[in-house]
């Protein structure tokens, strides 16, 4: 989910305000018939004032329908329906609670339920439950598959949309309905502040040579600084060469995959963005690398997106660095987040990104592409107690030591 902020435009706003102001004078001008105004300013003209059809209905279901309904909630449910309607993947409605959960995914310090998980197309696969966890507490088993939260079923939703109705504030309850051995069961899991660092690192060996193995699961906010601390702690134990494990890291925000390849990249572009309501923007390295020429290899899979892929590509183009694994998710778009009154907010895709060669890893708009291609291919088994992917990336990056 590679997202940046979004600057204030202070020249569309007061270009807006003037647009409202002429709008106004041509209606009194007209004689107090905005109806014969061209559609743009009728529609900036009376859109504060409400939508008569919308209100119409809204007034009609909340007052005839035979049981109560919620204004509030008809209206949060429309318009996720409307976003909905755009067959994107990655934009989202978020009503204020909604986003408040959201929110907690760009933290990895946060509340929620202690458990790993991968994606799928029906929902979300449980990989890991740490021991002691909530999850744990509650039943929960690695190969579980997470088909519902509370009333919202999972399947086509993203990943990082479906997490974030799984986490919220500690104490709080959490509905999961599971598929396992091909039974539906449903699991209450309370909440807990479950702090699990985003980053890890150790020191291997492989055929004598010291090895930094880098493993980072998010980029959120902070990540990039974890990982440079980390691999400055493996440079300080003579490693020798490093390898960087984004396998199952779905993303997160830009500005932190900027961060984390400017740990290898010392200067030049990272990645380029392009979108049709704003400028074109090369994001270049921010010019404080600390492990510029060291051997490196990224591990990657087909849960490897977003900025992970922003960075993965960048190490990849700019020759900095091999890719070991398999091809991955091939995500060419980003999104940004405009909170809204009322506490909601909007996550709509709003441009394609581009790697420093060129290349969108996407297929076309919001359609999922090729990915990365790996310079060496290698997959692991999960019936094993071997990690055969990361023998490769250690074989290969020995390989490069001088």
């Amino acid at each position: 989910m590679a997202r940046r902020r979004s600057p204030l435009r202070l020249r569309f706003a007061l270009a807006l305000a003037l647009a409202v102001i002429v709008a106004l004078l041509v209606g009194i001008w007209l004689g107090g018939h905005p109806s014969v105004l061209p559609s743009p300013l009728t529609g900036g003209f009376f859109e504060s004032r409400g939508n008569p059809l919308v209100d119409t209905v809204l007034n009609r279901l909340t007052s005839q329908y035979y049981r109560p309904l919620n204004r509030s909630q008809l209206i949060d449910q429309g318009l996720a329906g409307m976003v909905a309607s755009l067959h994107d993947p990655y934009s989202h409605y978020f009503s204020a609670s909604e986003y408040r959960s959201f929110m907690n995914v760009t933290d990895p310090h946060v509340s929620g339920i202690g458990v790993d998980i991968n994606p799928t197309p029906r929902g979300l696969r449980v990989v890991d439950v740490f021991p002691g966890s909530p999850a744990a507490r509650a039943g929960l088993h690695r190969g579980d598959l997470i088909v519902r939260v509370g009333s919202t079923a999972l399947a086509g939703r993203s990943v990082g949309y479906s997490s974030s109705l799984i986490k919220g504030r500690a104490g709080t309850k959490v509905t999961l309905t599971i598929l396992r051995d091909g039974s539906a069961r449903v699991i209450t899991v309370v909440r807990a502040n479950v702090q699990v660092p985003v980053t890890a690192e150790r020191l291997v060996s492989y055929h004598g040579v010291r090895i930094g193995y880098l493993e980072l699961t998010s980029f959120t906010q902070g990540s990039g600084d974890e990982l440079r601390q980390q691999v400055r702690k493996a440079l300080e134990q003579h490693a020798r060469a490093l390898i960087l494990d984004l396998r199952e890291n779905g993303g997160g925000l830009l500005e932190e995959g900027v961060n984390v390849a400017s740990i290898f990249i010392a200067d030049g572009t990272i990645v380029t963005t392009d979108g049709r309501s704003q400028p074109r923007q090369v994001y270049l390295a921010l010019g404080n690398a600390i492990a510029p020429r060291i051997p490196l290899v990224v591990l990657v899979d087909r849960g490897t997106a977003s900025a992970a892929e922003i960075v993965t590509a960048a190490l990849q183009d700019r020759g900095r660095a091999k890719v070991v694994g398999t091809h991955t998710y091939g995500k060419g778009v980003f999104q940004e987040i405009e909170p809204l009154p009322g506490g909601g907010a909007l996550d709509i895709t709003v441009g394609e990104y581009f790697t420093p060669s060129g290349r969108n890893l996407g297929g076309g708009g919001v359609r999922e592409g090729a990915g990365i291609t790996p310079n060496v291919y290698a997959s692991d088994n999960p019936n094993t107690s071997v990690d055969e992917a990361l023998n490769v990336a250690e074989r290969t990056v020995t390989a490069e030591v001088r």
